[in-house]
């Protein structure tokens, strides 16, 4: 399998300046392998802008990208040259080890079903997305949206594969894993969790028991499992309450004198806190249980996220993910 990354120039509120300016870097700081997908012409100028083209990093040409408006399922059939489509079907013919795009999450999620494919023992992939915690070292959280039904068989699958992702990939020796619930008592939740709870403690995981929302961010599990629609939900609450303090903090510091001089006596506090929040610094988050490796980066990335996106993804190449991840499930249902 090819250690290239294909990464789609085209997706994301700042392309394609970020994605090339992010890939440069990659390719100059860590000498990873990087094909550039998109509009040839943009995509060359901001080389010659950047002064890279002596780096000699290809470009894979398309002629069609994939918009926030496009219906996901069917633009994937439909534009099948577009920048997202094209880096996905490297990976399917093994011309790139990864996809990396910040485009359409919709049309990214069909184009990793019906272009990669699931692996042969998974039901349902889930998206992984890294979450800030007080301590600095984030939770993984799966699904956030890439399936919006629940079924207990799903929830197993992604506490598995979140499981092995933070261990071989993140290096956490022995990740703990907790159910997203409404409390934390054995039998709480609807019947979806009650089910979900029981086959989660048999599983070859550290399973810490059900957890409150109230607690991720202390760093309460390293895995948070739950079915998509309410992982997305918590996603996106997450991002809209780091958002609405920021700007809160924001007014406070200019509604007078007195705010504004405190304010400037806690900038480095607070641009340390910012560091700390920012989606920038985890990068983007793995399709974990496709026949091959993809990632969603936040739409509105910049260099040091598809940068740091990059790095994630080579890391994930380098673990050997998809191999290990399908040989570990289908152990596991063959098991009496």
């Amino acid at each position: 399998m090819s250690k290239a990354m294909a990464l789609d120039c085209m997706g994301g509120d700042n392309s394609p300046a970020a994605h090339v300016e992010g890939a440069v870097r990659a390719v100059r700081e860590r000498n990873l392998s990087v094909i550039l997908v998109g509009d040839g012409p943009q995509i060359e100028a901001e080389l010659q802008r950047l002064g890279a083209l002596s780096l000699g990093i290809p470009i894979r040409a398309t002629t069609e990208i994939i918009t926030g408006k496009d219906q996901p399922t069917s633009v994937v059939r439909r534009k099948k040259d577009s920048s997202l489509v094209v880096a996905h079907q490297m990976v399917k013919d093994g011309e790139a080890g990864a996809a990396l795009s910040s485009g359409n999450t919709g049309a990214l999620l069909a184009a990793g079903l019906f272009v990669i494919g699931r692996l042969p023992s998974v039901e349902r992939p889930a998206l992984a997305p890294m979450m800030p915690t007080h301590d600095g070292k984030g939770f993984l959280l799966l699904d956030a949206g890439a399936t919006a039904e629940g079924k207990a068989e799903y929830i197993l699958q992604y506490a598995i594969m979140g499981s092995m992702y933070r261990r071989l990939v993140h290096k956490v020796e022995r990740p703990r894993v907790g159910l997203l619930n409404v409390g934390t008592e054995d039998g709480k939740g609807n019947e979806l969790y009650r089910t979900a709870f029981p086959l989660l403690k048999n599983a070859p995981i550290d399973f810490i028991g059900n957890v409150e929302a109230r607690d991720l961010m202390d760093g309460i599990a390293d895995v948070v499992v739950c079915d998509g629609f309410t992982g997305n939900i918590l996603l996106k609450s997450i991002e809209g309450a780091g958002s609405f303090f920021g700007r809160i903090l924001k007014e406070e510091m200019t509604s007078d004198t007195r705010g504004y001089v405190g304010g400037m006596i806690a900038s480095p506090a607070l641009k340390r806190l910012q560091k700390r929040l920012d989606y920038s610094e985890y990068g983007a988050a793995p399709m974990l249980g496709l026949n091959g490796v993809a990632f969603k980066a936040h739409g509105s990335s910049n260099a040091l996220a598809v940068f740091r996106a990059l790095c994630i993804a080579n890391e994930f190449i380098e673990s050997n993910m998809v191999e290990r991840l399908g040989q570990v499930l289908q152990e596991y249902s063959d098991a009496p």
